[in-house]
């Protein structure tokens, strides 16, 4: 992604910064790639230093707060560690779930098979999702998804270990990409080689932050729209998946 890739500001005062992140960049420096752009990096030209209290995974869109005092930092720090923030994100799975409510209580490890994965395990670390239908449709379903913890890729597993993985999630279990002509095969005339995807990235997005404000103390809950792939997903499965 280019260096001067623009990042959408929610909100900024002298605490804090909110930001809508889009997909496909990190938060911040990457191990393997240290001089790409990141989230972090970019916000900086414009707010100076900043300092990073959480993060969401490189394919994951959404909303994403930094701190810009070491004050603040710690203050919100300290409301992430004791799960005091609501974090809400919409998820695009497969399948429809036998339920409108479910709350997923299964902790989490690393998976010693798949480096760089994560694997419900019974003596891993506590881990609980929260998920809401919002939408049905024929082929999969929108959830609205509470984490309770924070832990690595905790809603991907947690989805895919019920059975409803994301719509999109090669390394969970699901497809590398969502491709139109799997809802619409009548008079489809694009062949597989030439068809480009709806969406070729985790179907999931960072949806709401709520937190208390570092220096006033109040609750306050800022909102990041879907991004414009998973809004065009959301739009061909309403007209095409009901």
């Amino acid at each position: 992604m280019k260096k001067n890739t623009p990042i959408e500001v929610i909100y900024a005062d002298d605490h804090i910064v909110i930001a809508n992140k889009p997909a496909g960049i990190a938060v911040i420096p990457e191990r393997l790639n240290t001089e790409r752009a990141t989230v972090q990096r970019i916000l900086e030209q414009q707010f100076g230093k900043l300092f990073v209290v959480h993060r969401i995974d490189k394919p994951t869109s959404g909303i994403i707060c930094f701190a810009r005092n070491e004050a603040a930092h710690r203050h919100i720090s300290l409301q992430f560690q004791n799960h005091e923030v609501q974090k809400f994100y919409l998820a695009v799975v497969q399948g429809k779930l036998p339920y409108e409510r479910a709350e997923i209580d299964a902790p989490l490890a690393p998976n010693p098979a798949k480096p760089g994965t994560m694997m419900v395990s019974k003596n891993g670390k506590e881990a609980t999702t929260i998920c809401h239908v919002v939408e049905e449709f024929r082929s999969c379903s929108l959830l609205s998804v509470e984490i309770k913890t924070g832990r690595m890729h905790q809603i991907r597993v947690h989805l895919a270990s019920v059975g409803h993985p994301l719509l999109v999630d090669e390394l969970y279990g699901s497809a590398p990409a969502f491709y139109f002509s799997s809802i619409k095969r009548k008079n489809f005339k694009l062949s597989a080689e030439e068809e480009r995807p709806t969406i070729a990235r985790i179907t999931l997005h960072a949806h709401r932050l709520t937190l208390q404000h570092p220096a006033t103390y109040q609750l306050v809950s800022f909102e990041a729209p879907p991004a414009e792939d998973i809004q065009i997903l959301l739009r061909l499965l309403r007209k095409y998946d009901k």
